[in-house]
């Protein structure tokens, strides 16, 4: 799965405003990014020269942030008073960009409740890419013959599209299946109405732009978006819901940093990947059909609230009809969680960093507490320092920073308090810790050696305190522990917005250890990544619960060695050749097809899966698809279910359908398909079916209406290698038919349509 964490911003703006307000400005209603904005603008208003903040001041005000803010009235009236536009609104929520210069006299408005935005998200395919081998491990390949998407939209917000990939028409390649794209970074923005770049609305322009601005530096969402709807074409590699529509929309995560103007940066936050989903809900509505968003993208939880918008924001896009669905994030192979209880009067880790040397984390705890920083040298010195909330809490804005000299590396502290957004009650402390990326090798040297955080000397973190209970979440580098400290545990990162009550969220799971590449080697991966494999979730990954103590993620489904299209785009460099397994042919141009691994490959096949479901029952919501889950998963581990690992299971994409088509209540029904028998239908009403061998023993079948009741029966002698069965004397409709043999594989169910 790509990890997609927001847009990581390099340059932090500084300039000068003339506030509306002269007090203090409306810090409790700003989301920490917002506050962040306004802080650094203050700071630096107080600082710079005359000349150099009239220059600053005119940078700052011609940009603009699209942010989300409640509102008490009508929002184009409100915002325009401050230069602002309204993009859209939903009941008390606006998304709105708005010019920085006036966040702080916007926020001190008494009609405005809160403005909410960070920077945006980043794919989640940060593991290895890997491929399976000649057969798809989703469960598309042998669908029911009667529900294949059509007339439901698939929709995918993702990076890296190649439009023209011949996954995307059907599998005669003469029908093209892409039938709208927003490609938010494009440059063709003059006459566009989009907030970003614009839209392509014909077949014709879509094919004519070619893809998205960032192919070139991604395949991510060609891969995504060929496991949820492709066709296959000429391949085995058909995605789960291949005859629906499908609608794309390129947003921007942090590899499209360099495409980004200065200027516009901040046009990209999560507010405008709302736009993105209520863009391709729209569509839908607007064709009359029911629609399903695949997401794999996503960031870190937090206490700040900065998702509470957001998260309402989402609750009024989805609904009957409207599902969607994020990926859980790959951060199951590292520790992340501590836990302190009351019973204990310390509870620490090793602190070290992946890449870089941020170690980033959130404490959240009651009573009186202490955090201890200690650096243990390799000269065995210890040298320690203990921060209190009450420290952080005396400083102005409860805002700490600090530098700490251990062994003379210099190490900065950042910390700021806060009431938990989830309980205010509960006091939060959010903590940076960087150093220095080079050191000199001694005093006056012109040499210097890498410098890399809790690898020089061996830095821990230590939670203390009596009768309290006290949790930290690592956000950036990992934790680990001996015989003396725990080093804590491997949960509570699932990613947002998978995290959201409304979102259907999705673990991956092992189906495939390895894959043959298109050199003929055959590459795997270890256990300590694959998991057990048979359906078990993959360590990589992410388990809940999330902060505020809800079940998370879902669902699992296969996300390792998955294989897909791949664009064409894209230099085969950045794809890696050996992740690749074949090439296509089509209209002169070679296309590659190949494998990725994570949550971002397991969650189109969720997605797609659900748009089979919405084709059975167009006015499924989100909770009637918890529901269809939590009845029909399959568990493959040696689990309670539900659980925080696998949610209810590995998706059942024929057991879902039985549900969802109320034919679970007969008994007699099978909830697993033959796998020695094709079926397919012919003429008008005639049912063929086609089994692998002939048979050895005589079977039986039985025909089921949708109501439960059986409408035919017979025998299929031995010897046979196909039978028909004759469906037209009845009503056109959804029926089951039961074929049972005492012969493997031969028993089973599946679901066609008169």
């Amino acid at each position: 799965m790509m990890r997609r964490v927001y847009i990581l911003f390099c340059l932090l703006i500084l300039s000068m405003t003339v506030w509306a307000q002269a007090e203090q400005p409306a810090y409790h209603k700003m989301s920490g990014w917002v506050r962040d904005i306004v802080r650094q603008e203050i700071t630096a208003r107080k600082s710079g020269d005359d000349a150099t903040l009239v220059h600053r001041a005119a940078r700052y005000s011609s940009r603009k942030l699209v942010a989300f803010v409640r509102v008490n009235g009508q929002g184009d009236d409100i915002l325009r008073q401050y230069g602002g536009r309204v993009l859209t609104q939903m009941d008390d929520i606006c998304i709105v960009e708005i010019p920085l210069d006036e966040l702080a006299a916007l926020a001190a408005d008494k009609r405005v409740g809160r403005i909410e935005a960070r920077k945006t998200e980043k794919a989640l395919m940060d593991t290895t890419a890997l491929v399976i081998n000649a057969l798809p491990v989703y469960a598309g390949d042998n669908l029911p013959m009667a529900y294949t998407g059509k007339g439901v939209v698939v929709g995918l917000q993702d990076i890296g599209f190649d439009l023209t990939h011949p996954t995307f028409y059907d599998t005669t390649g003469n029908n093209y299946r892409i039938r709208r794209f927003w490609d938010m970074l494009s440059t063709d923005t003059i006459g566009s109405s989009m907030p970003v770049g614009a839209e392509y609305t014909t077949e014709s322009a879509i094919l004519a732009y070619g893809s998205s601005r960032d192919a070139q530096l991604s395949s991510h969402g060609t891969h995504t978006a060929g496991t949820a709807a492709g066709s296959g074409y000429d391949t085995l590699y058909r995605g789960m819901a291949f005859d629906s529509d499908l609608c794309l929309v390129s947003n921007a995560v942090s590899t499209d940093l360099p495409l980004i103007s200065e200027d516009d940066i901040y046009r990209y936050t999560y507010a405008t990947d709302a736009l993105g989903f209520k863009y391709i809900f729209d569509y839908a509505d607007a064709m009359g059909k029911p629609c399903v968003v695949s997401f794999s993208e996503g960031s870190p939880q937090d206490f700040r609230g900065d998702d509470v918008l957001y998260y309402e924001m989402l609750e009024k896009l989805v609904g009957p009809g409207h599902i969607l669905v994020a990926a859980a994030g790959n951060e199951g192979l590292e520790n992340n969680y501590l836990h302190k209880p009351e019973s204990k009067a310390s509870e620490g880790a090793f602190i070290r960093t992946l890449g870089g040397n941020r170690f980033g984390f959130t404490v959240r705890g009651d009573g009186q507490y202490a955090l201890r920083l200690t650096a243990r040298h390799p000269d065995a010195t210890v040298e320690q320092a203990v921060i209190t909330p009450e420290q952080i809490l005396a400083m102005p804005d409860s805002l700490l920073t600090d530098t700490l000299r251990f062994s003379n590396v210099p190490y900065f502290l950042q910390m700021a308090a806060y009431p938990s957004c989830y309980n205010e009650q509960d006091l939060v402390i959010e903590g940076l810790i960087t150093t220095v990326n080079k050191m000199p090798v001694s005093e006056g040297s012109t040499d210097s050696v890498n410098v890399r955080l809790g690898y020089v000397e061996f830095l821990t973190l230590e939670l203390e305190g009596n009768n309290n209970d006290v949790e930290l979440f690592a956000t950036s580098g990992y934790m680990f522990g001996d015989a003396s400290l725990s080093g804590g545990e491997r949960s509570h990162n699932i990613h947002s917005p998978g995290a959201a009550p409304c979102v259907i969220c999705v673990g991956a799971n092992t189906r495939r250890n390895g894959y043959v590449n298109q050199f003929g080697n055959y590459l795997t991966q270890g256990p300590d990544y694959l998991g057990p494999g048979h359906g078990s979730r993959s360590l990589y990954s992410s388990t809940g619960p999330t902060f505020d103590g809800r079940m998370k993620p879902e669902v699992t489904a296969p996300g390792t060695n998955i294989i897909s299209s791949f664009s064409s785009f894209t230099p085969e460099s950045a794809l890696s050749p050996n992740s690749i397994t074949r090439f296509s042919d089509f209209q002169r141009r070679t296309y590659p097809w190949g494998a990725n691994s994570g949550t971002s490959m397991s969650t189109p096949v969720v997605a797609g899966a659900i748009a089979l479901w919405l084709q059975a029952n167009p006015s499924l919501t989100p909770d009637d698809v918890k529901g269809v889950l939590e009845r029909t998963c399959s568990h493959p581990s040696d689990l309670d279910y539900p659980n925080c690992q696998e949610g209810y299971g590995e998706i059942d994409v024929y057991r879902g359908l039985l549900d969802v088509l109320s034919f679970t209540g007969i008994d007699e029904l099978s909830t697993t398909q033959p796998r020695h028998v094709r079926f397919s239908m012919q003429g008008e009403g005639l049912l063929c079916l086609n089994f692998d061998q002939p048979l050895t023993q005589e079977a039986s079948f039985r025909v089921y209406s949708v109501g439960g009741f059986q409408v035919l029966s017979g025998v299929i002698p031995a010897g046979q290698d196909h039978f028909v069965i004759d469906l037209s004397t009845l009503p056109r409709a959804v029926y089951a038919v039961q074929i049972n043999s005492p012969e493997k594989g031969i028993t089973g169910s599946t679901l066609v349509r008169r």
